[in-house]
């Protein structure tokens, strides 16, 4: 018997959050003795192909922004290797399932996730406790590598679509004059807490050690799963539908060279609820960052899943963008003074919505207890990579260009998706030099004299 399945608000910030605000309602409640999240991620870069359809997985580019190179297996594209990379800007491979599962009744258990045949990832997938792996960075801490070294230079912060910069920009951090406790507070900016699980050796996870398959390009999260193992309830069967599901890669194209005001713009992508866009280059010792928000700000702990309680607060407040906007335009000249070695690359958010299950549903008897058996959360977003100005266009052979426009005139890009033809290399000389791919954190290391 298919058994009864109750979806709460997307309002609630998480499972134990959105628990704790029915209890309020003077409900007995306790916390569900199994839970699974799920983290989707689509990425790609502008101007490249898919990373799973180059040969050997898309190597050259492995430790871009949380990416992972080679360990390809399976039928469905290049692999990667450990949990943990859907909350990262990874683009290899672009699309990308964490699950995590906390099973209180028998903690650190393996235990399986049967799937839905769309998914292209075989009947099911193991969930295995992980290998101990080091701490990762809070959106607005400063690296430890960096807090050893005296920062120098500055930060310029500017924001605000449109085509001139703004009266009062940019704003200005100066890092040579700052204490060293200004260091994280100068980086920090808005962020939100993070309210993944905190995985241990009491959870399972995928991927794994076992199992690193993919999501291809033409998979989809829709359909029945159902999650075993010892002590996981029988009843922990729950149907996701097309909010689930992965979201469209972000067809971004952008136009303009640095010295100018250069425009950004996109289809609309399926499911949607906000955009955010930040760019970032160096010019000597200053690191120059703008934002498409209407407030300054570093825009560092933007790139993550937001819930829809911060999405609906951050729109209305003008620090995302609404989800029909379609183009946004960089002010002239910010990025003018960085030079030919300091191409500003630029990245965009597109979030989508969060969605929780739990089971049984709650008693329609306020005085009634509530012991839920599970429960599921799932998230879903999609993002994008681009490196600004016609000098790019030129050192990779005029890739990504815009439909009939001409190699080196206009610096105009598109993403990757009607790029060169899967599993061929980009035409042009030496397009996969990875020395041309920029790392924002590298653009950091200018500063703290790394």
């Amino acid at each position: 018997m298919t058994s009864l399945r109750f979806v709460l608000t997307p309002a609630c910030l998480a499972v134990g959050l959105c628990i704790a605000s029915l209890g309020a309602q003077a409900q007995t409640t306790k916390a569900p003795k199994v839970q699974l999240w799920m983290d989707v991620s689509t990425g790609t870069m502008a101007g490249m192909p898919e990373m799973d359809s180059l040969p050997g997985g898309g190597g050259m580019l492995g430790g871009l922004m949380g990416g992972v190179g080679g360990g390809a297996q399976g039928r469905a594209g290049g692999g990667n290797t450990s949990y943990g990379h859907a909350r990262a800007m990874s683009i290899m491979p672009p699309r990308v399932i964490d699950i995590a599962l906390h099973n209180t009744l028998r903690p650190g258990v393996e235990a399986s996730q049967a799937i839905p045949p769309g998914m292209r990832m075989g009947e099911s997938l193991p969930l295995i406790p992980p290998r101990a792996q080091p701490t990762q960075t809070e959106p607005g801490e400063v690296p430890q590598e960096y807090q050893q070294h005296q920062p120098k230079g500055r930060i310029l912060l500017y924001w605000g679509c449109g085509a001139s910069v703004r009266a009062g920009q940019p704003r200005v951090i100066d890092l040579a004059r700052a204490k060293p406790t200004d260091y994280a507070q100068a980086f920090a900016g808005r962020a939100v807490p993070d309210r993944g699980p905190r995985v241990g050796p009491a959870y399972a996870l995928y991927p794994n050690e076992r199992n690193q398959v993919s999501l291809s390009r033409d998979s989809s999260l829709v359909g029945e799963h159902q999650v075993r193992g010892d002590g996981v309830p029988a009843s922990m069967k729950f149907t996701l539908g097309a909010a689930q599901d992965l979201m469209p890669a972000i067809d971004l194209r952008t136009t303009g060279k640095p010295q100018d005001s250069m425009g950004t713009s996109w289809q609309p992508v399926r499911n949607a609820r906000a955009y955010y866009l930040h760019a970032m280059s160096q010019s000597g010792d200053d690191l120059i960052m703008w934002s498409s928000a209407e407030t300054p700000d570093t825009g560092m702990g933007l790139f993550d899943y937001l819930s829809p309680a911060t999405i609906d607060r951050w729109l209305k407040e003008r620090v995302l963008l609404q989800p029909e906007t379609t183009q946004c335009a960089i002010p002239q000249g910010i990025f003018a003074g960085g030079g030919r070695d300091a191409t500003p690359m630029l990245r965009m958010m597109a979030y989508g919505g969060e969605s929780h299950i739990v089971y049984p549903p709650r008693p329609t008897d306020p005085k009634a207890a509530w012991e839920p058996e599970w429960a599921v959360r799932v998230r879903v977003k999609s993002h994008t990579m681009a490196m600004l100005g016609e000098e790019m266009q030129g050192r990779r052979g005029g890739m990504g260009a815009a439909p009939g426009a001409p190699s080196g005139g206009t610096g105009a890009y598109s993403s990757g998706m009607g790029g060169a033809p899967a599993g061929q290399p980009p035409a042009g000389d030496g397009g996969t030099d990875a020395g041309n791919v920029v790392n924002p954190v590298n653009l950091l290391r200018g500063i703290f004299g790394r």
